[in-house]
This record gives structure tokens, C-alpha cells and sequence, in this order.
């Protein structure tokens, strides 16, 4: 069962992650009070509603990875969306969470 409210909590958090910066999925759920949640957060932003605007581009896993390709048309649709906000990526693809996370 889809708990509205915290679906609403994790989109407020998620829309306040400034541009050139990401969170994690783990992140999300500690901003929500239990670090077990990261799924919650996940999902939560499968179903985030285009007519909000919340940047879900802005959540990685823990490795900074991309997300799968069908979230974002693909994975170097994501890169581009954070590279041209200035976040900034390792040689390995992921996103360098020192220079990059909150």
C-alpha cells in the first residue's frame, strides 16, 4: 500500500536538492527518519507525478551509479541532465559524491 504522505515527504526532501548536487536513495530515507526506507524512496520516485517537477535525476544508489535505462530514456540521459547542472563524475562513470553529494 502507497503511503501518500510519505511519498509527499520524500518529493519535498528530493525537491530541495540544489542543482550540481545529488542524494542517494539512503540519504533520502535518513532525511525521513528511518535509513531502512531507501527502497520507500525509490519507489516513491518511480510514481513522482511529471506535473511536480522534482528532479528524481538528482537520487543515485550508494555507488552513484545511473539508473536502469527505462527511467530516463537511458542512462546517458541522466548524465547529461546532472553534467549539465555541474555535478561531476569519476572515470568510472559514477558520480563523485565528494565533490557532487549534500
Amino acid at each position: 500500500m502507497i503511503d501518500i504522505k510519505l511519498y509527499q515527504e520524500v518529493y519535498k526532501i528530493v525537491s530541495e536538492i540544489p542543482r550540481g548536487s545529488v542524494m542517494t536513495y539512503g540519504q533520502v530515507a535518513r532525511s525521513l527518519g528511518n535509513p531502512n526506507w531507501a527502497r520507500l524512496a525509490g519507489r516513491a520516485m518511480s510514481c513522482a507525478p511529471d506535473s511536480h517537477d522534482i528532479p528524481c535525476h538528482r537520487v543515485l544508489n550508494s555507488k552513484g551509479e545511473m539508473a536502469p535505462d527505462y527511467v530516463f530514456g537511458g542512462q546517458d540521459i541522466q548524465r547529461k541532465m546532472l553534467e549539465d547542472e555541474g555535478v561531476v563524475f569519476k572515470l568510472s562513470g559514477c558520480v563523485d559524491f565528494k565533490k557532487s553529494g549534500l
